[in-house]
């Protein structure tokens, strides 16, 4: 049951037709309307939506459509569809069905989520306080999940730009402090945690907010791909090759991956390797891809992220790079790795002593450079790292784009796309 909804010079006028309609639940209950005759399309539907959900309501008469106001939202590209959004006076907490007017089963309810990537010093700490408050002042609760590969160490705080204590008493910050930095800590391992941090947040209908530059890491916990084993023969095997032809290796056993990855990095190359020779398959063949994933998303087969990422011009970027390493340093930051140094002289984790910033102020304090060129090489390879960050995410199509941010934008917190 439903209605055809017409667009004319002076509104929207409503006729006895039948119309299944697909709407997006917004954060204050506002539905996003797609309004088709005869069929639906979800992959229409705009990336910002908040949820997904079918119903059919009837509407008669010719004149202006009483039952609930609706406005025009935005362009069609199709002449058989047009897009609406109206407001409900919903009572029902967050994340339930609002099947109106349907008298058999309630679809299945879309988990939600949202997520903040950027490269380094973008600002997406800042953004992903924002973002919760708002939620939090629409009546929807919602925490931090930080997805980084170098706040999971305990005592490096200041050169991973971990939340302030004060950050994290106001908001809860999930996936900080898990091990100490002598330990190994895989992707895997970080994978498993983050399933038990956002089954607990769905217990307690709470939405995850994650925030974070390590794209791997940030893909594993959307997606939620099968990752590929460890094969620590073959790694100790290829760890005495020389990279050039640990990159020509890959190339020829699996040129996608290594079209993926900088000829330079030798810790991805050799993993890829590892993975090829170990398994058999392809590296690149882990995972269901973004667009398989963005597919199963739209249909509901697993949770509706909404994503944005922040980017700055480069130049920008790289002197708000150079500002927060001046910033941690007066913080502490030499002091940090001092205490680093003696505690684990010899036996940091191989992923812990390859932090930004902590590598090459170990190496001033074991004598092998001064302060100046230690600070200049971690700001160089701070800001070379970035670029990185950045092309790893623009592949991601869904994934919006924020350029210059300098707050959440008003869709993150509100109704529309």
């Amino acid at each position: 049951m439903g209605c055809e909804l017409l667009h004319t010079g002076t509104g929207l006028t409503a006729r006895g037709t039948t119309l299944l309609a697909v709407a997006h639940v917004g954060l204050d209950h506002s539905l996003v309307l797609l309004a088709m005759t005869g069929r639906t399309r979800p992959d229409l539907l705009g990336t910002s939506a908040m949820g997904l959900v079918l119903f059919s309501r009837k509407l008669r008469g010719d004149g202006p459509v009483s039952a609930c106001t609706l406005h025009r939202s935005g362009a069609t590209s199709n002449s058989n569809h047009l897009i609406f959004r109206t407001r409900l006076n919903a009572t029902k907490r967050y994340g339930e069905s609002h099947a109106l007017g349907s008298r058999g089963p309630r679809p299945p309810v879309t988990r939600i989520g949202h997520v903040v990537v950027g490269s380094t010093a973008s600002g997406k700490s800042g953004h992903a306080l924002d973002l919760v408050a708002r939620l939090s002042s629409a009546g929807t609760p919602a925490e931090i999940v930080c997805i980084d590969s170098m706040t999971v160490y305990r005592g490096m705080d200041i050169g991973t730009a971990k939340p302030s204590a004060a950050d994290r008493a106001a908001v809860p910050h999930h996936l900080i402090d898990l091990v100490d930095p002598d330990e190994e800590f895989s992707v895997a391992q970080f994978q498993r945690q983050a399933r038990v941090v956002l089954a607990d947040l769905d217990a307690r209908e709470v939405v995850p907010v994650l925030v974070g530059g390590t794209g791997m890491y940030v893909d594993v916990v959307v997606d939620d791909f099968t990752l590929p084993g460890q094969f620590p023969d073959v790694r100790a095997t290829l760890e005495n090759e020389e990279l050039p032809d640990l990159y020509a290796r890959l190339v020829m056993l699996d040129p996608v991956a290594a079209s993926r990855m900088e000829p330079s990095n030798e810790r991805r190359i050799i993993r890829a390797l590892e993975v090829c020779i170990g398994s058999g398959r392809p590296f690149s063949s882990f995972g269901p891809g973004l667009q398989a994933a963005r597919e199963d998303e739209a249909i509901g087969g697993r949770r509706q992220w909404h994503m944005v990422g922040l980017r700055w011009p480069r130049p920008v970027l790289a002197q708000r790079i150079a500002d927060r390493f001046a910033q941690q340093m007066a913080d502490g930051f030499l002091d940090e790795v001092r205490t680093l140094h003696q505690r684990y002289p010899d036996t940091l984790s191989r992923t812990a002593a390859q932090a930004l910033g902590y590598r090459e102020l170990a190496a001033h304090v074991r004598g092998e450079c001064t302060e100046v060129e230690a600070v200049a090489e971690a700001i160089r390879r701070t800001t070379k790292f970035a670029k990185r960050q950045e092309r790893w995410f623009r592949r991601d199509p869904r994934i919006t784009w924020l350029d210059q941010p300098e707050r959440v934008p008003t869709y993150l917190g509100s109704t529309g796309p």
